[in-house]
């Protein structure tokens, strides 16, 4: 018996979803065009976003097209007051997150579309574009052939950020080790005090470390005075682990980390792998490459990343500097089938003649979630728009720009360089004054930061680096350089409005 319908579902008509397709569009592109009108850190207060938007969720929905213009005013004056505009062209702040028309657009045809990836039957074009995409990126940077899929042994993916990327490689590692040294020895992983907290949290969701404060079994090691990891005291951890019967299983190694950019040497580190047995041991050495990745399209930068042949897996954002708008992280590794046994699980709904085939790539085995969209979209766009002569020219352009406004802060007595400068990121201070106690030079910059900031001309981030030689630590301004529309005049505003505000 039919049950009649009580009420239509207001879909949008074909004719109303391409006009409003183009006024979005169009919108985006304006603000683009205006970016520069707002400040750039968003000036509103706890709450002040919540307090324009109805306490209740709408009954009746916008209907046609005509409802949506109350959209577009609530974007004006509801959204972007409260947004932090990152594709600022003096967004200094952090690491960039770059967008560009090219990956915005992929971004919409990949929502148009609708894919979900997960297998290669339920999106053939959207895993294969993928791996030949990924392997076009594993060419560029100079990636040895054992991490692209034409080695029949590695390749690539893309995962949604660095801080998956190093839980995949974490589950990956344990996985190995147990199946190469079975048993139940306590797991221990590696990195340097300065990489970043997504190793630690990668422990934590593992089941490796208990809790943040673990350092049993996550061991951070002090680094040098560049701030980068020392070989000598990973050597020595392991073979103290080793020794107390834990189990060393994996290393993650850092090129550019978050505070200073540091660069861990990874040959060094692989041997002392070898020289501990580690490797044999199945231990996986990983590279987190987040920020400073993008930079290997450049050949004169490759040398950053000498040793990478005898890595497990390494991985950078595209989305952080190669004008593809979050979230693009390329992820590669040499142990494709360490990988899949470590992440594969196959209900009976999922099985189908392809994946049994073996001839084909199910991307849902080399990733935490079941379900992926169709993000290779926006990378192919990115690279088919700007080829590799037009990024590596963008990425040039950027670390140009740091080397001169690293030459301004070595011209200007009042000012001090805290490390040297790491491409496109400059770490800087005030110098302290004679006899000033180092809590005073350091509130004298958090003062200049935080006037500097509040101003809205541009936005910069802070860190603390710690001592060196039994010196305190210091609070550092960082100037990272990398919004798409930054220009040499953004970055001489900005040097000059911090001159003005220590002058005041």
């Amino acid at each position: 018996m039919s049950q009649e319908r009580d009420e239509e579902v207001p879909h949008l008509k074909s004719e109303d979803f391409r006009r409003l397709g183009h006024q979005m569009v169009d919108w985006i592109a304006d603000y683009w065009e205006r970016m520069e009108s707002f400040p750039v850190r968003s000036q509103v207060k706890p709450g002040e976003v919540l307090a324009k938007l109805p306490v209740h969720p709408p009954e009746q929905g916008l209907g046609g097209a005509q409802g949506w213009d109350a959209v577009f005013k609530d974007l004006d004056s509801v959204v972007l007051p409260g947004v932090t505009h990152w594709q600022s062209p003096s967004f200094f702040a952090y690491f960039p997150a770059n967008a560009s028309g090219p990956s915005v657009l992929g971004d919409l045809l990949s929502s148009g579309l609708g894919v979900q990836g997960m297998l290669w039957s339920t999106g053939p074009s959207c895993t294969e574009l993928e791996t030949r995409v990924l392997d076009w990126l594993a060419e560029l940077t100079g990636l040895p052939e054992s991490f692209r899929s034409t080695s029949g042994t590695g390749g690539g993916v893309i995962q949604g950020t660095a801080s998956e990327a190093t839980l995949v490689a974490m589950v990956a590692a344990r996985a190995r080790v147990r199946r190469k040294r079975p048993g139940h020895a306590p797991l221990v992983a590696y990195s340097s005090t300065q990489a970043h907290s997504s190793v630690l949290k990668a422990a934590m969701l593992s089941g490796v470390a208990r809790d943040a404060s673990d350092t049993t079994h996550v061991r951070l090691l002090e680094t040098d005075a560049g701030y980068a990891l020392r070989p000598e005291l990973l050597e020595r951890a392991i073979t103290e682990d080793l020794a107390a019967g834990r189990q060393p299983f994996f290393v993650c190694a850092t090129l550019g980390t978050t505070s200073s950019g540091a660069m861990d040497p990874l040959g060094p580190i692989s041997q002392v792998m070898e020289r501990t047995g580690l490797t044999a041991m199945g231990g996986w050495l990983h590279v987190d490459a987040a920020w400073a990745g993008s930079a290997l399209l450049c050949p004169e930068h490759q040398g950053l990343a000498a040793g990478i042949e005898a890595v497990d897996s390494v991985a950078f954002d595209a989305h952080k500097w190669l004008l593809t708008n979050f979230d693009c992280d390329a992820f590669y590794t040499r142990d494709r089938a360490g990988l899949v046994d470590a992440l594969s699980v196959t209900p009976e709904y999922l099985r189908n003649a392809a994946s049994a085939s073996g001839a084909v790539i199910d991307y849902r085995d080399w990733q935490v979630e079941l379900g992926r969209r169709f993000r290779a979209l926006k990378l192919w766009f990115v690279l088919r728009h700007y080829g590799a002569q037009g990024l590596r020219a963008y990425l040039r352009e950027h670390i140009r720009l740091a080397g001169l406004f690293e030459s301004w802060v070595r011209e200007d007595g009042r000012f001090e360089l805290a490390v040297p400068r790491s491409l496109s990121l400059v770490c800087f201070r005030l110098a302290p004054r004679p006899g000033e106690p180092p809590e005073a030079t350091d509130a004298r910059n958090r003062g200049l930061l935080e006037r500097l900031n509040a101003t809205g001309s541009a936005f910069l981030s802070h860190t603390v680096l710690p001592g060196v030689d039994g010196a305190p630590a210091r609070y550092v301004l960082r100037m990272a350089i990398g919004a798409p529309r930054t220009e040499e005049r953004h970055v001489r505003a900005c040097w000059e409005a911090l001159q003005r505000l220590v002058g005041e």
